[in-house]
């Protein structure tokens, strides 16, 4: 069963929007009024058509028309051929676009690798320091800035020890592709009264052993979006052993706790291209898009799994309860 997220049942999702989030939007309603009466042709690239995908072109296209009325859209859903890609990224560059904004990470790929004369805005991307899209998330350097789907770790862990209220040590199993998160996630940690054990795996049948000395030695297990690690059955094995053993554990997405993950934070894809949306507004008011910071989730989404959390005798707190977004039964 679903439970919908309505009025002030949203409340905690406008709380957390922090104060540079509110600068941005009001830097982007004093830009609206310079930019609207200019013309620019801006070039939308992706790589699918899922809902999430469109939800955040919606966001995108929605708030970049209110600031610049004469703006012309063009968009590009990527071809799985790479002559056909190469193909589009010639149009792209023919239309002389003023930006070019890109959702999600692989065309965010592609069309880095391809443009560097243009600004590039990116969309619903996962890690994009890590990723190697931006320097870091302050100063992203080079011509590319954008919105992530990254929601900073001491809100995660904030969560956790609010879900968990015994909560001292929590464990994390990461790879190469996600060794360079496990320091600052560490401090964050430490920051908030916990201590992190992060254990590397080298392949998919090191996780077994990795798994289970966290579940001996940690009060919960937080994990990160590894595609090496959270493979099909990899994903199936922890979710099965960290609820036989019964601890709890925080996954990275809503479609982990719908398989048995005791709870996760997701966002609002439509918001995320709002974001972006500012973001590019505030390029074409003349803002260098090296120098803006990458935007994080500024609405946060609570989901929990009610069947998960009898079987471990987890207490989901009533007040979390009352804002879930989602809930799996």
């Amino acid at each position: 069963m679903i439970k919908a997220c309505r009025g002030m049942l949203c409340y905690k999702a406008t709380l957390f929007m922090n104060k540079r989030s509110l600068f941005i939007a009001l830097a982007v309603v004093l830009l609206a009024g310079s930019i609207s009466a200019q013309s620019a042709k801006l070039v939308i690239v992706y790589s699918d058509s899922l809902k999430s995908t469109q939800r955040t072109i919606r966001g995108i296209t929605s708030t970049i028309e209110q600031g610049c009325q004469k703006c012309e859209f063009h968009e590009f859903l990527l071809e799985r051929n790479p002559d056909l890609i190469t193909d589009q990224i010639s149009k792209m560059k023919a239309l002389n676009p003023a930006l070019i904004v890109t959702v999600g990470s692989m065309a965010t790929q592609i069309v880095s690798d391809k443009i560097t004369d243009r600004p590039i805005i990116f969309s619903a991307v996962l890690n994009p320091e890590t990723s190697g899209f931006v320097k870091s998330l302050a100063r992203p350097g080079k011509n590319i800035t954008g919105a992530s789907l990254d929601i900073p770790f001491d809100i995660q862990f904030t969560y956790f020890k609010q879900v968990i209220g015994k909560l001292k040590k929590i464990g994390v199993l990461y790879t190469t592709e996600t060794a360079n998160l496990i320091p600052p996630a560490k401090a964050l940690a430490h920051t908030e009264g916990l201590e992190l054990e992060a254990i590397e795996v080298n392949s998919e049948k090191d996780i077994p052993t990795a798994l289970e000395k966290l579940i001996n030695d940690v009060d919960g297990i937080w994990s990160v979006a590894d595609a090496q690690i959270f493979t099909q059955r990899s994903t199936k094995y922890i979710l099965l052993n960290t609820l036989r053993s019964g601890v709890p554990f925080m996954g990275f997405s809503r479609n982990l706790v719908e398989s048995g993950a005791l709870f996760a934070l997701d966002f609002d894809y439509k918001d995320i291209g709002r974001q972006s949306g500012e973001i590019a507004l505030r390029v074409l008011g003349g803002q260098p898009a090296s120098n803006i910071p990458v935007a994080v989730p500024r609405i946060r989404w609570f989901h929990y799994n009610e069947k998960t959390a009898k079987h471990i005798n987890v207490k989901i707190p009533d007040e979390l309860v009352a804002v879930a977004k989602e809930v799996y039964r």
